[in-house]
């Protein structure tokens, strides 16, 4: 793999965060789009990280959230989500990220999440690691945790309420539950034993990094039902490898998902 590439990719996503922080504060109204809804911030990144890949690598496709696919000749695609978590962005909630991801004809090839409003980035590179930067601190190589005992393992959670009651029941009594906040670092670092995401299926420009960061870091992961995360039906479990067949064990036939906007039409019971 190439190093310079995912260098590129680190500057491209802190240039990126830079702009996300400065504009975090300010008022941006939510737009609905044809395909959910946005910032205005969400569209200038985008512009930015695509001018920025066509200028480098004019032969590469671009595969993005607010304008069209963008076509190329060479055997590279780039995958970006410019503010991932566009719902917490406009309610001034920190948490959101930048992901970007580059994929080749030998798969995911790149990946990183840069969390602005920490100013930190995790990324990592086919054969290369998976790296940790935190504004102030030295660059470091991070490694999942070996923790061993499913009880009472700590993991994070995404978008509980749109989980089905029997998963949440299910992961409830035998896990220590948390809300998601920074998923991938946590569990990149060591801090979470695994993650979960489920309820409503995330877009292929949001699952891009996982396969790098997480196994990168030695972790696994898949969707809940074990199959490739990026051919899966849009749900994920991550976790540090010892535990994954385990939580997959636990979540077996288990229903994902429930119409969290028809309860939300209809709150009665």
């Amino acid at each position: 793999m190439d190093r310079d590439l995912l260098e590129y990719a680190v500057e491209l996503v802190e240039e990126a965060g830079g702009i996300a922080a400065r504009r975090f504060t300010e008022a941006a109204p939510v737009r609905t789009a044809d395909d959910g809804t946005t910032t205005p911030v969400e569209v200038e990144v985008e512009r930015l990280l695509r001018t920025r890949i066509g200028a480098r690598y004019p032969d590469d496709a671009v595969l993005g959230h607010e304008a069209r696919p963008t076509a190329g000749t060479a055997e590279r695609r780039w995958l970006l989500d410019p503010i991932n978590g566009t719902s917490l962005f406009a309610q001034r909630v920190p948490t959101f990220n930048v992901l970007l991801a580059v994929e080749d004809a030998e798969g995911p090839a790149v990946a990183v999440a840069g969390y602005p409003m920490s100013d930190e980035v995790l990324y990592a590179g086919r054969g290369l690691g998976c790296w940790h930067s935190v504004a102030g601190r030295p660059v470091r190589q991070v490694r999942v945790n070996d923790h061993a005992r499913l009880r009472g393992a700590l993991v994070e959670m995404l978008n509980p309420l749109a989980w089905s009651e029997e998963l949440l029941v299910t992961l409830h009594r035998e896990l220590y539950l948390q809300p998601w906040t920074k998923g991938d670092v946590d569990l990149a670092t060591g801090l979470a034993d695994a993650l979960v995401i489920a309820g409503q299926p995330m877009g292929y420009e949001d699952l891009a990094v996982l396969p790098l960061l997480v196994g990168e870091a030695g972790g696994r992961v898949t969707d809940l039902s074990g199959r490739d995360v990026l051919s899966g039906d849009g749900t994920v479990l991550a976790s540090n490898g010892v535990l994954h067949d385990a939580l997959l064990a636990l979540v077996a036939g288990l229903p994902h998902g429930r119409d969290f906007a028809a309860l939300r039409r209809d709150p009665a019971p």
